[in-house]
């Protein structure tokens, strides 16, 4: 018997370009997620820059009008941009004390206090000096006290009537603080001068309180012993500087009739 033959059908040789096909499909597709990708962060990177440009702008970093680009500077970014986000603006914060509303007048507050205290400035046994704070007073130890003592003196009595004249006058909030050299003290009433300067400072507040009439609600006293100096301890003279006790002037209280200002009301707590 003959084989027969087997019959093969035509040969595909174009079969490579389904596979092709499949691969430009899938890379096509990888690229336009890369693109959709690409075009988020953009749209992000362009919000976040104008919302710090618009920050700027608030801070007055920039010159020029509202959204407009710095000088020297060209517009960048989709012209749908998203809007500019001002940051939010905190209300004012103003600084009281126990009650008291604003720092006081000290320039006016200190030519009054000069006037009264000429005699005593001359002969440098009181200092006057601006901070941060407000306006210090400062009674050296001569004149006021007698060394290694926390008794004020007669003539230390007269000077500090003049001054609470001028301060209870006004209303004034003050700290008294007490302050020491660096030379130890050991004697019969004091063990330190921590409890030195304590007593002298608590000695000028009693005094205030029941010869002068001042409200115990506004006044307070501090000891700080030989470590808030003004000046070096290496000297006779400059031991004898940092003794002292020093009135601060911190704040102005408000008459009882008067009201806190719009601004002031809004930055305080609800139910003050």
């Amino acid at each position: 018997m003959s084989r027969r033959k087997k019959q093969h059908g035509p040969v595909n040789h174009e079969r490579w370009l389904v596979s092709y096909a499949d691969f430009i499909t899938l890379l096509f597709a990888f690229f336009v997620v890369l693109y959709a990708s690409a075009e988020v962060d953009n749209k992000k990177i362009a919000r976040v820059s104008a919302a710090i440009e618009g920050g700027f702008q608030q801070l007055g970093a920039f010159s020029g009008a509202k959204g407009e680009a710095p000088r020297g500077r060209a517009q960048t970014g989709p012209t749908n941009q998203a809007p500019v986000i001002s940051p939010a603006v905190a209300p004012p914060i103003i600084e009281h004390d126990a009650g008291g509303f604003g720092p006081p007048d000290v320039d006016k507050l200190k030519r009054e206090l000069e006037e009264a205290l000429g005699e005593e400035i001359q002969k440098h046994e009181i200092e006057m000096r601006v901070t941060p704070e407000g306006l210090v007073v400062s009674l050296r130890e001569v004149g006021f006290f007698n060394t290694g003592e926390a008794v004020l003196l007669t003539g230390g009595q007269d000077t500090l009537t003049r001054i609470a004249k001028v301060l209870n006058a006004r209303g004034f909030h003050i700290r008294v603080e007490g302050h020491t050299d660096n030379v130890p003290i050991h004697n019969g009433h004091f063990k330190s001068n921590w409890e030195l300067s304590t007593a002298r400072a608590t000695e000028v507040v009693s005094l205030l309180i029941e010869k002068h009439g001042f409200d115990p609600s506004q006044i307070s006293a501090a000891g700080y012993s030989q470590y808030h100096p003004i000046t070096s301890n290496e000297t006779d003279e400059g031991r004898k500087t940092n003794r002292r006790v020093d009135v601060v002037v911190v704040a102005r209280t408000p008459s009882p009739e008067a009201k806190p200002s719009p601004s002031v009301a809004a930055a305080l707590p609800t139910g003050q």
